[in-house]
This record gives structure tokens, sequence and C-alpha cells, in this order.
């Protein structure tokens, strides 16, 4: 979630209306003077943070800053896809991400309706005798293996991460942006003109404020797309070959990824709109420009995937925003001007399961439990 978002992203229609709600609101709150451990952005890596954090030390004073409202941003209009690794492949040390993902949410007791059901990669090459999906898109579309993964809701795993981290005593402030960050002898976050001293932060705003976060000129900022049908049939969802309830993404291209949502609902999802400057999402609009072309493409290719789906209602159409960094590795790592500031994101839409493994990674290495990952060299790095 962007540190500097404005509300113009809270309101449903610049970016469309995502098939799920996110229901929780923080009270009002006083900014403290001073914390032990600071977060901004209000995602999933964020709200894990937060509440890893209190659960590990719940003598700590812990605030999480987010600039519009929770889950406002990459992760309230995600497509609520588990999967195990990354988008830029396997890391050396990056451990079992769907297991670590169970246990936190387990432990913190968030309900989010998470089934690791596996997925399927479809391609159209090499496809698996028998495969239940055999879809018309640019060739015959089919299942070329299974692989670890699963789904979840989106909003209800913001919602149980946000009370999660209320419950244990956590301060969540909304419609706080922090404007900058000082670096002092500890780090000094400027809220809405409050300095906030920290004697550590975690800058979890993935593809916005990229200033703040000193990915700037480091990571691409792109908005991808989706669309979620009318509630199926049961008969219809087997004709898709959709009944094992597993979700999809191709591994050639043109891309496509979906799973089946709560009453049988089926999203689809495709499209990068390529942004000069994260700002821009500031003022995107899913019904305007190249992503309206890019959501009517969308819309085309899923009628003609299959008979079942050429008359079928599209009742929701989104759009929301994924970092793309080097190799399409995920950063985390300290902050080039202070040790005591950790920066998570990038995970080039394989973020849902990773942001919450890696956040409450990041709490454990804030606490001094654990190291941070040797995934790549930065020379900027303070030692």
């Amino acid at each position: 979630m962007g540190a500097t978002l404005s509300a113009n992203a809270a309101r449903i229609p610049p970016w469309g209306l995502p098939p799920w709600t996110i229901g929780f609101h923080s009270e009002p709150l006083t900014v403290p003077e001073e914390v032990d451990f600071a977060v901004v952005g209000g995602g999933f890596t964020g709200l894990a943070a937060t509440a890893w954090l209190r659960h590990l030390e719940p003598n700590k004073r812990v605030a999480l800053f987010e600039a519009s409202r929770i889950g406002a941003g990459s992760s309230g209009h995600t497509g609520g896809m588990t999967l195990s690794g990354t988008a830029g492949g396997e890391l050396p040390g990056l451990g079992d991400v769907l297991g670590g993902l169970s246990n936190i949410l387990r432990e913190l007791e968030v309900r989010c309706d998470l089934t690791l059901p596996g997925a399927f990669e479809i391609g159209r090459q090499g496809v698996m005798p028998n495969s239940p999906i055999m879809w018309n898109d640019s060739g015959t579309l089919g299942v070329t293996r299974e692989v670890p993964g699963g789904t979840i809701d989106p909003g209800k795993m913001l919602s149980g991460l946000a009370q999660a981290a209320s419950k244990r005593g956590a301060l969540i402030f909304e419609n706080a942006p922090v404007e900058s960050l000082s670096i002092e002898e500890s780090p000094v976050l400027n809220v809405q003109g409050n300095p906030v001293r920290a004697g550590c932060v975690l800058l979890a705003t993935n593809a916005e404020s990229l200033e703040l976060s000193g990915l700037a000129g480091q990571a691409q900022p792109k908005f991808t797309l989706a669309v979620a049908t009318e509630p199926l049939s049961a008969e219809q969802i087997s004709s898709l070959g959709l009944a094992p309830v597993k979700p999809f993404y191709t591994v050639d291209l043109p891309y496509l990824w979906g799973r089946v949502f709560d009453r049988n609902r089926v999203i689809f999802g495709s499209g990068l709109v390529h942004l000069e400057d994260w700002r821009e999402l500031l003022t995107l609009n899913v019904a305007e420009g190249q992503p309206a072309e890019l959501l009517a493409d969308l819309e085309r290719r899923v009628r003609d995937l299959h008979p079942v789906l050429r008359n079928v209602r599209l009742n929701h159409r989104w759009g929301g925003p994924i970092l793309i960094a080097d190799k399409w590795e995920p950063v985390f790592r300290r902050h080039a001007h202070h040790r005591d500031v950790v920066v998570l994101g990038a995970y080039s839409g394989h973020g849902v399961a990773l942001s919450v493994y890696l956040g409450a990674w990041a709490a454990e290495a804030m606490l001094g439990k654990k190291d941070l990952p040797q995934w790549e060299v930065n020379a900027n790095t303070p030692d």
C-alpha cells in the first residue's frame, strides 16, 4: 500500500470494484511522538509485520501508518492467488512460503478462506493428456503441470491481519500519509506534520512512494487488470475444467491467470499498463484510456475461451498496482541511508502469500531474531 496514496484511491470508481470487501476501520488515535517500531503501508506486508511484531514482543510499541484506507492499494486489488515462490524463481534460503503463510495465519487467528489444493500451470504446448482445461486462446490452452498453490479471500485476509494487529495492541492509523523520512540518529517519520521517532522502520509501500522507499529508478510500477463473472453453476464450472478449484496461470504468452471465487464466480486477469511514474496511479481510471482498452480485450478473450463463457455476465472489472524489480525478484533489504530502515516489496504479481510470509520475516529481523536474506548485493546499503 502506498505511503502517499491520496484519498482518490479509496473511492471505488478509479480502480474498479473487486468482488470482496474489507471490514476493518481503525479507531481515531493520537499520533505518538515515539514508537519502538513504525510500519509504513497498510497492505498484506505491513499488516503482517505489525501483527507479528506485537505477537512476538507484546511490550513493544508498534504503529502502522496508512495513507488512505487499509487495503486501498495492491493488496485490496489482488486476485487472491497464493503461490509457493517468487516470480523470479527459487531464491536461496526462502523456505516454505505456503507452510509459513499457513502457520502465520493460524498463530494470528486470521480466517480468510485459505485453501491449498495446488495450482494449474497452463500453456499452449506440452499440454498434459486428459487436461481438465481445454480453452481457445491463441491456440488450445491446457494444463501443462500442477504446482503448489491455492487461494485466499483478500478482503478477509486484510481485515483479519488488521484485527490481529489491533487486538494485540498495535496502533493503526488510516488516512495518515508519511510525508518524509528523516535520517538522524534514529529514523524520524513526518506524519502529516507530526514527527514520529522510531527505533526501527519498515517501508512496505510496494509500487507507490518509491522516493520514500528508495526504489525510484530501481523498480518499475505497473497496473494489472482483472474481471469476475457472475456465479456459475456446478455444471458450468465442471465444463470449464475448474471443478478441482485450483487457480491457474499461463507459462507462455499471452498471459492469463485466474481462479474460482466465492459462489462459483471465476476471476480472470491479464494485461499491464506501463507507467512512467508511480504517481500516475493517483489519477488512473479503469474506465478510461489504456486500462479500459485492456479490460475490453480481456473481456473478449474470456468470452472466446469456452462456449460456457460466451454470454456470462461480468459483474466486476478492476485493476491494481504491482512493482517489478531486477530479475523479478522481491526487494528485501535495509534502506540505502539507514540500517534501521527496512524496505520490502516488488513481488511482481506473486505477493499474496509472499507478502505475509516476508512481512513476518521482516518483523523478526527488526527484532534481531532473524537475518535479512542475501538475495542481492547492494553496494549502497550501510554496514
